[in-house]
């Protein structure tokens, strides 16, 4: 132990990573809403979008390398009554309530999404969606234990 003693030691954590559960979950729906903004960009522009995401692959001779590798995208809007557009806030693949029973946001076409996505990305980051994240996940918690549960039993 003599020669940890002779190094400065410290807590410190990756400045990239999020301190917090709060702070991780407002990533994630960051992320999500800079998703949406692009794939409604190129829906827009009329140009296909992929997603992509990184894994691991191993090849023939064992070596391990990382490569990104394309992934559907599913669009957080969908169409209603009179060409109406409406965006929902999606977490855990259900969408969040943005207001007492209210859980999307209505616009007139898909290119003024765009403000819409604005607005609630500073909204995360204000942490207004804190608790309604918060239970979501419980919930997601609730129904994956039970799903495992059958699973086991």
């Amino acid at each position: 132990m003599s020669l940890l003693k002779s190094l400065k030691l410290s807590a410190a954590k990756p400045q990239n990573q999020p301190a917090s559960p709060q702070d991780r979950n407002r990533e994630k729906l960051r992320g999500y809403l800079a998703e949406q903004r692009a794939l409604i960009e190129a829906t827009v522009a009329g140009k296909p979008y992929a997603g992509v995401r990184t894994v691991t692959k191993t090849d023939d001779t064992g070596n391990r390398t990382r490569v990104e590798v394309p992934r559907t995208v599913r669009k957080g809007w969908f169409t209603g009554d009179g060409g109406k557009v409406y965006f929902q806030l999606r977490y855990g693949g259900k969408p969040l309530e943005l207001a007492k029973g209210m859980t999307a946001v209505e616009a007139d076409n898909l290119a003024a999404i765009g403000p819409v996505i604005d607005t609630l990305d500073q909204a995360v980051l204000a942490g207004e969606f804190d608790a309604a994240v918060a239970a979501a996940a419980q919930a997601r918690a609730a129904m994956m234990k039970t799903a495992k549960a059958k699973k086991a039993g």
